[in-house]
């Protein structure tokens, strides 16, 4: 029987074929391209969302730079306004709605017409004597919207607008009338009946207020105020009026303007000299000596919302701002705060507006001005008519305005005018605001107070953002970097891989978290152990030197029984020890160094001190950027070259020496890293600041007082802003420098990290 033969099979070849090499060619060109593109596609996604998002902040900061317009829309001579030349309108009003004007003629009669037409709404007559003859036209500051007319027999009649608001069929009806905040009879001012040649008048806490300068030149301040019986609903009228020491002879006053605080009383006179008069006891009233003002003959005077600050226009078109100011001795004084841009004529007019600082001039030759005192800023300034601008009446929500010509035309203009507080003087100078003795840097945006002037300097918002990164670098980055080095040249590979990961997840621990904390707990310890606390920054790094010599002291026999990188971990009981005896020591203390109380004697020796304060802040926040500084500059430390360390030891550098010499410059770009993304880290903390500061913002680098950050500050107060506001506008522009700040910390840190590693590259 034949054996059976083996027939060899040929072996699959391991080559793929050229079909095969096709195909796995073009899954290969397919991965790259989608690799290739798809991280092109996500890197242009960043640039683009980065560029949506300065897009977008440049949206809603854009309008605050903007200046003012004024738009005619149409020009009329209603025949309300139409007028007879011995009754000219002396005074013009626009309602909050801007729907009705009101025209106030020096005869008393009052015409409310549509703005949009020129059609009659109703007229009125303010009550005079018989016989009586006008004489002089004054009126409050806007939001009190008082209205006095004097007389030849001394008499004067007040009255304000009221405007009835209904909805009947869903539709709004204004119903304007006079109401007569003292009863409808005139009030006699001047009891020997001369006329009145000069008047002003402001509503205050003691009642209405009015000075008066008589034909005879004598000068009036009159008290009145009316009481209204709850039971019987009767009203009582009581009045004082008190002699004020008349002006040196040859002076002749051109305007008179009180307060509405009751205290002062200004006269201007044809001299261009303001005169300041203390009436807050009215029996004893104290003139003070006269100020100067440049610029010409005064030719219009009215004080702004608040009658904090008064403006002044002159015959040669300047246009400047007083404010009433406390000297040196606790007096007040007219003092010169600001000028804007003049117009080119004589200014005759100057109207302030509605719950704000701002106002409108105009001069004899149809120019308009539109200015803003706190920022400075000259909004408009540009001719309107051919012919003087006599009457202005801008609406309280600032949107429209009626100019009332020599020639009786009426233009009605709308207005763009949304936020004329802010200026780059303003955010980044110096203000003197209203009530200061001089310009400061002040942030105080909102207030109570209708008459509020806003304060958005961003000067205090840069300094606390950078005082509290300051702080808390301080004390991470000592702790950081030098754990850092320690971790990955001299600890063991098994306590770093236990120390390590622990210091990483310290990252992970929620901010409000550490806030809350330092806001509760670690503000008030900080405030009852400050002896402690100073005592440890001071006692442990000593303690530690000692116990590290101590121990190089020790014989060799037991040194040899602590496993090399283990070290450090004979330092925790001489730690807690040290710990434990400053706060155990701080009370005696405090008792035979400080008086009792350290912060206390911090305050008597003229260094403030707030419970919640940098010190709190530097200690929290830095401990929460510890964790970013310590891994980045742990990897860079532990990345460096096995065989440039080896060498150097070969050499016979000692360890240290190799630290210094190879380690940390070889290192440095990632350790420098490092501390630029932990100071990134804490200029864009949030929680922590605003939990642990205070929130105050204060122009200082004292460590023992709080402060305020650009981040902190836009949590707090953005929820609470109206929207498209100034004031929310500003906290986008906030948001703008925080993300200016960090883009130019980071570039000159990406810049100088490269210069680092192109300098020791040839390591």
């Amino acid at each position: 029987m034949s054996e059976p033969v083996l027939v060899a099979k040929p072996m699959p070849s391991l080559m793929p074929t050229t079909e095969q090499r096709s195909r796995l060619r073009r899954i290969r060109q397919f991965k790259d391209n989608l690799s290739r593109y798809g991280v092109m596609s996500a890197g242009l996604a960043v640039v683009f969302s980065l560029g949506l998002i300065f897009f977008y902040l440049f949206s809603e900061i854009a309008p605050l730079f903007r200046g003012a317009s004024v738009d005619i829309t149409h020009r009329f001579t209603p025949v309300q306004l139409q007028q007879v030349e011995s009754d000219p309108t002396e005074y013009l009003l626009l309602e909050r709605y801007e729907e009705i004007g009101a025209n106030f003629k020096r005869s008393g009669a009052v015409n409310f017409f549509a703005v949009n037409d020129g059609s009659p709404v109703l007229n009125a007559q303010v009550p005079r004597a018989e016989g009586a003859v006008f004489t002089r036209l004054a009126t409050s500051t806007p939001d009190q919207g008082l209205i006095a007319y004097g007389y030849d027999n001394g008499q004067v009649a007040l009255t304000k607008v009221n405007y009835a608001l209904s909805y009947p069929q869903d539709k709004r009806q204004i119903v304007p009338s006079l109401v007569y905040p003292l009863g409808d009879a005139p009030l006699q001012l001047d009891e020997q009946g001369a006329a009145i040649t000069q008047l002003a008048v402001q509503e205050t806490s003691s009642g209405i207020l009015m000075g008066a300068l008589t034909a005879d030149k004598r000068l009036l301040l009159g008290i009145f105020s009316s009481n209204t019986n709850m039971i019987t609903g009767e009203e009582t009228l009581s009045q004082e009026v008190f002699p004020l020491p008349a002006l040196p002879e040859g002076v002749t006053p051109i305007a008179i303007q009180v307060d509405e605080s009751a205290q002062h009383l200004i006269i201007a006179d044809d001299n261009a000299q303001l005169w300041l008069y203390n009436i807050i006891n009215p029996s004893t009233p104290v003139r003070q000596a006269p100020v100067a003002v440049p610029g010409g003959k005064i030719t219009a005077m009215e004080f702004l919302v608040g009658t904090a600050s008064l403006v002044i226009g002159t015959d040669q078109g300047q246009v400047s701002q007083w404010f009433l100011v406390r000297n040196s001795d606790n007096v007040y004084e007219v003092k010169f705060v600001r000028a804007f841009d003049s117009l080119a004529g004589a200014v005759i007019r100057v109207v302030p507006e509605h719950a704000r600082r701002g106002f409108w001039a105009s001069d004899d030759k149809g120019n308009i001005g539109i200015y803003y005192g706190t920022s400075e800023r000259t909004l408009f300034l540009d001719s309107l008519a051919d012919k003087p601008i006599t009457q202005i009446a801008v609406s309280p929500i600032h949107h429209r305005a009626l100019l009332l010509d020599v020639s009786n035309e009426l233009a009605v203009a709308d207005v763009w005018n949304k936020h004329p507080e802010v200026s780059f003087s303003s955010l980044w100078q110096k203000v003197w605001y209203e009530g200061r003795e001089s310009p400061e840097y002040i942030w105080q945006a909102s207030s109570g107070s209708d008459n509020f002037e806003a304060k958005m300097s961003f000067v205090p918002l840069s300094i606390g953002t950078l005082k509290a990164a300051f702080f808390a670098m301080l004390f991470a980055i000592p702790l950081g970097v030098a754990g850092a080095i320690y971790t990955a040249y001299f600890m063991t590979p098994k306590l770093r891989g236990l120390v390590k990961p622990t210091i990483e997840i310290m990252e992970a621990l929620p901010t409000v978290i550490l806030g809350f904390l330092a806001g509760l707990w670690l503000a008030p310890f900080v405030e009852n152990h400050l002896p402690a606390v100073f005592a440890i920054l001071i006692a442990l790094p000593i303690v530690m030197l000692i116990t590290g010599y101590l121990w190089s002291r020790c014989p060799e026999s037991l040194r040899t029984r602590v496993p090399e990188g283990w070290e450090a971990a004979m330092l925790i009981v001489p730690i807690i020890i040290t710990v434990w005896f400053c706060i155990v020591a701080s009370p005696f203390t405090e008792i035979w160094l400080f008086g009792g109380s350290m912060p206390q004697w911090f305050t008597e020796n003229g260094i403030d001190y707030s419970q919640r304060n940098a010190l709190v802040v530097g200690i929290v926040m830095g401990f929460a950027v510890i964790p970013t500084i310590f891994s980045i500059a742990e990897d860079a430390v532990f990345s460096v070259p096995r065989h440039l360390t080896q060498g150097s030891l070969a050499l016979g550098a000692t360890r240290w020496q190799t630290v210094v010499g190879v380690v940390l410059p070889t290192a440095s770009p990632g350790i420098f890293s490092a501390m630029m993304m932990g100071f990134g880290r804490a200029v864009g903390e949030t929680m922590i600041v605003l939990m642990a500061t205070g929130n105050s913002p204060i122009v200082n680098f004292n460590i023992f007082e709080g402060m305020r950050t650009f981040s902190a500050n836009i949590a707090v107060e953005l929820p609470e802003t109206a929207v498209a506001s100034t004031h929310f506008r500003v906290l986008f522009l906030a948001a703008l420098v925080l993300l200016a700040l960090t883009f130019v910390v980071n570039t000159l840190a990406e810049v100088i990290r490269q210069r680092l590693r192109k300098r020791y590259s040839n390591l």
